[in-house]
């Protein structure tokens, strides 16, 4: 049964949306401290998460910022503001899908079913080396330890590992994070790559990603 996180102030649209969850087969969960919202999502570890955008402390849309940092989970936003800046700032921040209260509740149940089964599709375990990929949870791991991706590190990372055989630009690269709705410069490229050759040097590939200096990287 997939866990489904609600991250809701009004308790009564948590209760509405508990009992939508529970009749159509999901298993909802209600986040219960927005103080600590990163740690406490990350910890439930979720199949999907409902994300209001006016939440306490951090908005939602700060919170999914932060969250995209440390955790690929699939992440629906939920909000009463139908404007467009809050969809492009939503998708921008790495959200998988938005929709406005009152919501239609077979449409949000489309919704939701649609995303899990884009982030099935691609939830297969992939081997490199001795490393174990894991696309849909954002992890690499190799022998118990596992060390976690940012979703444009992962990017990245399965950018290179699918063209392992040659040389990928910089180009390329931003090209693929822009087509997966992340917008980056060339600067937040490099810090990108820094930090996952950083996260990939803790398990022992330092030295996995080479750069061919004026063309590009290549996934060793």
């Amino acid at each position: 049964m997939k866990k489904i996180l609600i991250v809701e102030d009004d308790n009564i649209i948590c209760d509405e949306l508990s009992e939508l969850l529970t009749n159509a087969g999901y298993a909802p969960i209600v986040l219960q401290s927005f103080q600590d919202a990163k740690e406490e999502i990350i910890s439930a570890d979720p199949d999907l998460i409902l994300l209001d955008i006016n939440i306490p402390y951090l908005n939602g849309e700060l919170l999914l910022k932060e969250l995209r940092k440390e955790s690929n989970l699939p992440v629906i936003m939920v909000t009463s503001r139908n404007t467009e800046i809050d969809e492009v700032l939503s998708i921008s921040y790495g959200a998988d899908a938005f929709i406005t209260k009152p919501y239609n509740p077979t449409i949000l149940l489309l919704r939701i079913g649609a995303v899990l089964k884009r982030y099935e599709q691609h939830s297969d375990i992939l081997v490199y080396k001795d490393l174990s990929i894991n696309p849909q949870k954002g992890a690499l791991s190799k022998e118990g330890t596992e060390i976690l991706l940012t979703k444009n590190e992962m990017i990245i990372f399965m950018y290179l590992f699918q063209n392992q055989s040659r040389i990928v630009s910089r180009d390329e690269l931003m090209t693929d994070l822009w087509n997966n709705n992340e917008y980056i410069n060339d600067n937040a490229l490099t810090v990108n790559i820094s930090r996952l050759r950083s996260k990939l040097k803790e398990i022992g590939y330092g030295d996995a990603i080479e750069t061919r200096k004026g063309l590009g990287y290549i996934l060793l």
